[in-house]
């Protein structure tokens, strides 16, 4: 597999690009704020796969237009990073290793989305 790292200045010819980070890091900060409100009130954890569905479900719903924004597989790896990083956490306490849970950041210092699929590139009017 190939990873690739992109550096954005800002610009208007990356103004959709940047739109879709941000719709990423509102997932993430949304996701959190369900799974620290779940454990609240039913003292267990959600998985990766009900984040997914829950996710899916508010696609339909107007507020949260912005998970339109980017693909499917991008809102599915947030997902997951978010599974991963609930279960690392619950495996740190059962091993009594200090550690905090996963918490929200700040949408305009979230970095990253992952493409999973292949065949994606840039706009011909677009590259430099």
């Amino acid at each position: 597999m190939k990873t690739f790292g992109f550096k954005l200045y800002k610009s208007e010819r990356n103004d959709k690009l940047q739109k879709q980070i941000n719709a990423a890091g509102l997932t993430y900060n949304h996701c959190i704020a369900l799974c620290k409100r779940y454990y609240k009130i039913f003292h267990k954890s959600l998985n990766a796969n009900r984040l997914k569905v829950h996710l899916t479900k508010l696609k339909k719903i107007s507020k949260f237009s912005y998970l339109l924004e980017i693909g499917s597989q991008a809102v599915q790896d947030v997902a997951e990073r978010i599974g991963r990083a609930y279960k690392l956490f619950f495996r740190n306490i059962e091993r009594k290793i200090r550690s905090s849970p996963p918490g929200f950041k700040k949408v305009r210092r979230y970095k990253s989305f992952t493409l999973k699929q292949a065949g994606w590139k840039l706009d011909k009017q677009h590259t430099l």
